[in-house]
């Protein structure tokens, strides 16, 4: 399992990071180099940006604003943390990454959108595998909001906001079928778990035997 780029993505409260973890655990049984990471965030520098795009209060920038943020988020995170350990031979497991920014900022403007793909040329890096846990919008805002994070701007948009989201990944998933695997979000968690490692052995295997 060497230079393996797994990602998780998902509306607000869908339970990815949860998996992102679970796989983690597993694949850190089998073999030491795997390493888990999220974004925004992932480095310092792109932590010190995280914190000023998911603060509470911040509804001033412009979404096109935002992608450079979180796409300047993102190159700080692949150049010194995502592509030194595949280099390495690690495995790495992130929570969220380039899909995330083209559906929640993607979906309000076409340049920003645009934006987004143009700079994502640049930084490279694209995942061997993502993961789409896809649920019910109320369920997983319901979820989301009773953890009470600090971090819930775009929780605050509310339940129309969650079912654009979930209809925009799900778009993304359908243009992307062989990277993106939409997985039932509203199944028992182990079982999910047990899906989601049966696709990364499959594609292990596959990889190996081409």
């Amino acid at each position: 399992m060497k230079n393996l780029f797994i990602t998780f993505e998902g509306i607000d409260g869908c339970g990815k990071s949860t998996q992102a973890k679970i796989l983690h655990d597993k694949l850190s049984e089998i073999d030491s180099t795997a390493l888990l990471t999220e974004e925004p965030g992932g480095t310092q520098g792109a932590n010190e940006i995280r914190k000023l795009l998911l603060r509470e209060n911040n509804f001033s920038w412009s979404v096109e604003t935002e992608v450079l943020l979180f796409m300047a988020a993102r190159n700080d995170h692949v150049e010194k943390k995502i592509k030194p350990a595949l280099e390495k031979g690690y495995t790495v497991i992130c929570d969220r990454f380039i899909d995330s920014t083209l559906v929640y900022q993607g979906m309000r403007s076409d340049l920003a959108k645009k934006l987004c793909l143009s700079l994502y040329d640049l930084i490279g890096q694209e995942p061997n595998l993502t993961f789409l846990i896809d649920m019910k919008p109320q369920k997983a805002l319901d979820r989301a909001l009773s953890r009470k994070n600090k971090e819930d701007r775009f929780e605050n948009y509310g339940v129309p906001f969650q079912i654009k989201l979930r209809d925009t990944f799900l778009r993304l998933a359908e243009q992307n079928p062989k990277r993106i695997i939409v997985i039932e979000g509203d199944s028992d968690k182990n079982q999910i778990a047990n899906d989601v490692f049966s696709h990364v052995q499959k594609y292990i295997i596959n990889k190996i035997s081409n």
